[in-house]
């Protein structure tokens, strides 16, 4: 594959969001199985999903001595259960209800003896209705989700290099199935205050440790309704005086609103470099986030990866 409409391809989000809303629900299905059998880890890492060559994976979770991984095949259009002794189980990704995924899910996971009860309502989204329940969200483009799958594909690798930059804490980069997101996020290795909470459809027990520390993070999102296009995000808890002051590339812009730096997936898609425009991004809203906020920048970073090179000391 090559050329820019290939590699990065268009991703209007009114052309899709039907199947935005019903497939970010889905991945909250698979998303709480993963939150039911994972052990909690710090920042609530442990329930995120993975790109993978195919789509999104949970990778392995424990199941007593055994372990069982789900994946979202977008190239298939398959949900694909695996376990260590074996077994190998799909279920189609197709025009289906909430509830009907669902009900298949838990069937899926039962009939290979995996037992498992999640939480039924859903997290982040407005108006929820429980997954059993909901025969409203029912769309599913094939085209369309394959289509999102090529951008993180994309998104992934480049947030992988520009993670590779940092010799403090960083966390991989993971698909947050609430916020229906990719990112990662660098810690300054200082506490933080106390989140206020008040999330929509979030404890706030889960936001107080997942911003228990000082943070810069980035991430890309396909559009909402309240905000219908795909883009590239970036922000610092807390957010230190002078940080949305700070330049970035030509095309981004700090949206006060959101309280984050944005830029458009659509201008990095056009851009005659993509893949240095978003890392321009990435750096200059960290620079922004470590330089406002007093970090240890000469024991934190490093030069970005190589692969085969050790870095040198």
């Amino acid at each position: 594959m090559n050329g820019t409409a290939t590699v990065w391809p268009e991703l209007p989000y009114p052309a899709w969001r039907d199947t935005a809303a019903t497939l970010q629900l889905w991945t909250q299905i698979v998303g709480k199985v993963r939150l039911a059998l994972t052990p909690w880890t710090n920042h609530g890492w442990q329930v995120t999903l993975y790109v993978t060559a195919r789509g999104l994976g949970t990778s392995p979770m424990p199941i007593g001595d055994e372990i069982v991984e789900l994946e979202f095949d977008f190239i298939s259009h398959r949900l694909l259960a695996r376990t260590s002794r074996g077994e190998a189980q799909a279920i189609a990704l197709a025009p289906q209800t909430v509830a009907a995924f669902y009900r298949h899910v838990m069937d899926l996971l039962h009939g290979m003896g995996v037992g498992v009860a999640i939480n039924d309502m859903p997290n982040e989204v407005a108006n929820p209705i429980r997954f059993p329940h909901d025969r409203t969200h029912a769309a599913y483009d094939a085209a369309a989700a394959h289509r999102f799958w090529r951008a993180l594909v994309q998104v992934d690798r480049i947030f992988r290099q520009f993670r590779s930059g940092f010799l403090g804490k960083v966390s991989p980069v993971h698909f947050f199935w609430g916020s229906f997101d990719l990112a990662v996020t660098r810690f300054s290795g200082r506490t933080a205050p106390l989140h206020p909470g008040g999330i929509p459809g979030l404890p706030d027990a889960v936001t107080r440790e997942a911003y228990s520390h000082e943070v810069s993070s980035a991430g890309f999102w396909p559009g909402s309704e309240a905000f219908p296009q795909a883009a590239f995000y970036a922000y610092a808890y807390p957010e230190p005086a002078g940080f949305r002051d700070r330049a970035v590339p030509e095309g981004a812009w700090f949206d006060a609103k959101m309280g984050e730096f944005i830029l458009p997936y659509d201008t990095v898609r056009a851009a005659a470099k993509p893949e240095a425009l978003l890392l321009e991004f990435l750096a200059a809203t960290y620079d922004a986030a470590a330089d406002a906020g007093g970090w240890d920048r000469a024991a934190l970073e490093c030069p970005l990866g190589v692969p085969g090179r050790v870095r040198r000391l």
